[in-house]
This record gives structure tokens, C-alpha cells and sequence, in this order.
């Protein structure tokens, strides 16, 4: 194969990023430069989808600029994602192949620009809010205008326009992650359209046309994707400052499983998932910060509870961490060597203080209740019993 490019530099591109072998030094041409006969695909493999080290340190070092601007920045969400499907962008761009593709000058690095992401996330928006897939997420027309700025169709676009609060930055995709850091950025797909001699106004359209087969480049599957969007929260309303990461995720969500990035989406490319690392993150985060919502509640609703019904609430609680007979469901008695134990006796030494105003046979009923609940789940025997006792006497004010 040989590039259309002056002897001198022959030697000097073998390293070059993608974008330049494929845009500035393609080399898919034989020595008359004539198309070879088996195609472009072994000269694209040969010499575009190979991601030599310095790009690969290129794009660490923007995927790691991006991540310390995101993390340092108040209003910016994240979203890491995965690419299930291939991705296609620039298709359209002239090139001798008559299949281009988007790279990135000067880098020569493939990249999907910020407006692009933009208006994919926009049209997710509105789908939601259209209610044609369900639940809208909490999406409605004020907050896409709020977040993204009137639309094309909106009337108010020229006479009163207005700036979104979203801004979206551009994503460059990263190789699939190894242990050897050498998988492939760039993959060769072929499309064969039939109807070719049709489509150019020479034949009409019947089976017995001559299949195509055309390669064109894409982003590989499984390619990493980091997306970032920035807010203006002064744009928004204050219910709206509070809830528009949980919108944009929804709308990255639909976005990628339903929607696509990029070019060929009919046909599923461009399709994204969250990373499922990142996923497991944020669920355990979530559930974490739903377990913490539900013990505040609980414990304000104990601290509501008169004394001797909010101390049994408590200690109902300490014994409820104690291991139980599966088959069962009943306490399994332990010893009272282990901490709960201790942690117990301290629990009712501080509750003695506040039952004062308590009448004698309510403080002897609860005495006794305690101490069923404790034999029921401890060995009380010895010291321990003589502990209990002591507690126990001090619940009945004696």
C-alpha cells in the first residue's frame, strides 16, 4: 500500500495518530495508486485502527483532565459509560473511501462533540416527557426549556431567546480497558447495500442486483465513553437545582439503550450503557443513602415515644442485630461476653435517669419486660446476672 504523501515523510508516519493515517497519509492505495482488489479493509486495519502509545497517552491524559475539572467543579455531572454497539461518527465527511469519519485536529483522536451529545440527550428528554415510554421521569416541557433552551420549533426562539443551563463537553472515546493496555480503538464494518444501480437511477429494484459490500470505520464495542455535563444553576428553579442530575441520568439511560450517539442509529449503533463498575457504585451509594433517610426516621420517631416505650423501641433495635435461628426466626441466645451485651447494660443504665415521672407498677412492668427480652436472647448467668439485676433495680427506682 502507498500514501498519497512526498517521499521524504514515507518513514515518518508509521506512528501517526489514526486520524492522520486516515485523513492526511491514508495508505489504502497500490504503488499506481489504484484501489487494491480486496478492498479497504485490510488497508484500514493495517494502518488506521492500530492506536499507537503516544495517542493512547493522549487520550489518558485528556480523559484524566476532563476527570479533574468534573470532580473539582461543583455543577457537573458525570457519566461513564460503556459502549455496547459500535459507534459511527462522520460518516458523511469527504474522504476517498466516500465513508469519512470525525477525528479531532490536531490530535487525530475520534471524538463525539459536545452539541451532538446535546441534542441526543434533548430528544430523550422529550420523548420522556411525551409519556410514550411511561413514566416521564420527571420530565415536562418547562424544565427541557429551563435546562436546554427553546428548540427549533419553539416560537419564542428569535424573540425572547435564552440560554440553557446545560452546557455538554466533548467525549473522546477510550480503548476497551486491559491488562496490556493494547486493545484496538477503531474497528472496520462493512455495509453491502443491493440496490445500488438503483439508487443511481440505472436498474429497478429486484433481487438479482450485485451486492456492495462497503467498510467504513467505527468506534469498537465495549470503548469507554466519559461524559460530562455542566450546570448554571442561576437558570434554574429551585426545585430544579435540586433534581437535574436525576433527570440527565434518566435522559443518558433512554438515550443510550433506546437512541444511540452518533451516526447508524436506526440499525443500533452508537448504543451506551453506564459503566457497570460506576453502576454498582452509585446503586450501593443509593441504597446507603436510602438506609441512612430510613434510620433518621426511625430514630426520630423513637425519640417522639414516651421514655419507657422509646427505651424499649431502642432496645428492641440493639437485640434485632443479634443472629436468629433461620429455621426458626427466634433469637439465638448468646453469650454475655460479647459487646452487645455491654452496649445493652449501658443503654439501660442511661434510660434509668428518664422515668422518673414514671408510676411504681409501670416501672416494675418494665422491668420485667426487659428482662424477658434479655434472657430470651442471652446465657445470663453469674456476674452478667448480677449485672442485669442491678439495671433492672435501677429501672424500678430502687
Amino acid at each position: 500500500m502507498t500514501a498519497a504523501i512526498p517521499a521524504y515523510l514515507a518513514d515518518r508516519i508509521t506512528d501517526a495518530a489514526p486520524g492522520h493515517r486516515f485523513s492526511l497519509y491514508y495508505a489504502g492505495w497500490n504503488a499506481d495508486f489504484s484501489k487494491p482488489s480486496g478492498g479497504a479493509t485490510p488497508a484500514l486495519k493495517a494502518t488506521v485502527c492500530r492506536l499507537p502509545q503516544h495517542s493512547r497517552d493522549l487520550l489518558h491524559a485528556i480523559e484524566s483532565r476532563q476527570a479533574a475539572l468534573a470532580a473539582g467543579a461543583a455543577n457537573v455531572f458525570s457519566h461513564p459509560a460503556i459502549a455496547t454497539a459500535p459507534f459511527a461518527t462522520g460518516l458523511g465527511n469527504e474522504h476517498p473511501l466516500e465513508n469519512g469519519f470525525s477525528f479531532l485536529s490536531p490530535y487525530g483522536l475520534p471524538y463525539l462533540p459536545g452539541s451532538g451529545v446535546k441534542g441526543v440527550i434533548r430528544q430523550a428528554a422529550e420523548e420522556l416527557a411525551g409519556g410514550e415510554w411511561g413514566d416521564t421521569q420527571g420530565w415536562d416541557c418547562e424544565t427541557i426549556h429551563a435546562l436546554f433552551g427553546p428548540g427549533e420549533e419553539d416560537p419564542t426562539r428569535d424573540d425572547a431567546p435564552q440560554q440553557g443551563a446545560l452546557r455538554f463537553w466533548d467525549v473522546f472515546p477510550a480503548p476497551e480497558a486491559s491488562a496490556r493496555n493494547d486493545k484496538p480503538l477503531l474497528a472496520v464494518e462493512i455495509m453491502t447495500p443491493h440496490l445500488g444501480k438503483y439508487y443511481q437511477g440505472e436498474a429497478t429494484p429486484n433481487t438479482s442486483l450485485t451486492p456492495n459490500p462497503i467498510a467504513f470505520l467505527a468506534v469498537a464495542a465495549n470503548s469507554r465513553f466519559a461524559f460530562h455535563v455542566e450546570c448554571n444553576p442561576a437558570f434554574l428553579t429551585p426545585a430544579q437545582q435540586e433534581n437535574w442530575r436525576t433527570l440527565i441520568q434518566s435522559a443518558f439511560d433512554h438515550a443510550g439503550k433506546w437512541l444511540g450517539f452518533g451516526a447508524k442509529t436506526a440499525v443500533g449503533y452508537g448504543r451506551m450503557t453506564l459503566d457497570p463498575g460506576i453502576a454498582r457504585q452509585r446503586q450501593a451509594a443509593a441504597e446507603k443513602s436510602r438506609d441512612e433517610t430510613r434510620k433518621a426516621a426511625e430514630q426520630s420517631r423513637r425519640d417522639a415515644l414516651p421514655p419507657e416505650q422509646r427505651l424499649l423501641a431502642e432496645l428492641d433495635v440493639e437485640l434485632a442485630k443479634l443472629p436468629k435461628d433461620p429455621r426458626t426466626d427466634q433469637p439465638l441466645r448468646q453469650q454475655t461476653s460479647i459487646n452487645a451485651w455491654n452496649e445493652i447494660l449501658t443503654l439501660l443504665n442511661d434510660a434509668a435517669g428518664s422515668l422518673d415521672s414514671l408510676g411504681k407498677p409501670d416501672r416494675e412492668q418494665l422491668a420485667s419486660k426487659i428482662r424477658q427480652k434479655l434472657t430470651l436472647s442471652f446465657k445470663v448467668e453469674g456476674k452478667a446476672e448480677k449485672a442485669m439485676k442491678e439495671k433492672l433495680a435501677a429501672l424500678r427506682g430502687q
